[in-house]
């Protein structure tokens, strides 16, 4: 091999390392794992606990429901079981989301109460000076609303 293909070679795999290394890829990969055990949950929880108690109101096994055409048979009640599925995983998923994100935005906005000022900006010379202040540090101004103190 050439000196500059192996030269061409290690800075693909340097950009490559660069890439892969950005915390951005690394947040993926771990919302991927995660992701992929909370679907495991939701599937359990659908499976196992909403489609039985569904099922005890309604019959919503639709797999046998094949339309035949000549010697081709197509699947419409796998696909109407596959619609059904989504909606209720979709559903289950967005209540388990919005009771996280309500508490975690309840967390936070106890969080971030917001600080009264402790400074504020003369109006004559537009510096920032202390909330406190009656006269102006910077240009000696009498700020307005404050009695002159006198010694």
């Amino acid at each position: 091999m050439a000196e500059k293909e192996i030269k061409g070679i290690q800075k693909f795999f340097e950009e490559f390392k660069a890439f892969a290394m950005r915390g951005n890829v690394l947040d993926m990969a771990v919302g991927v794992v995660v992701g992929s055990a909370f679907t495991a949950i939701v599937n359990s929880l659908v499976g196992d606990i909403i489609s039985p108690l569904i099922g005890l109101f309604f019959n919503a096994d639709f797999s046998d429901v094949v339309i035949q055409i000549g010697d081709v048979g197509i699947g419409i009640g796998s696909f109407l079981n596959a619609i059904i599925n989504f909606l209720i995983v979709a559903f289950v998923l967005f209540v388990v989301l919005k009771a996280f994100n309500a508490l975690f935005n309840k967390k936070k906005a106890e969080e971030e109460a917001p600080a009264e000022p402790t400074t504020k900006v003369c109006p004559y010379c537009q510096s920032e000076i202390s909330i406190k202040a009656v006269r102006c540090p910077h240009c000696t101004s009498k700020l307005e609303g404050f009695p002159e103190i006198h010694d």
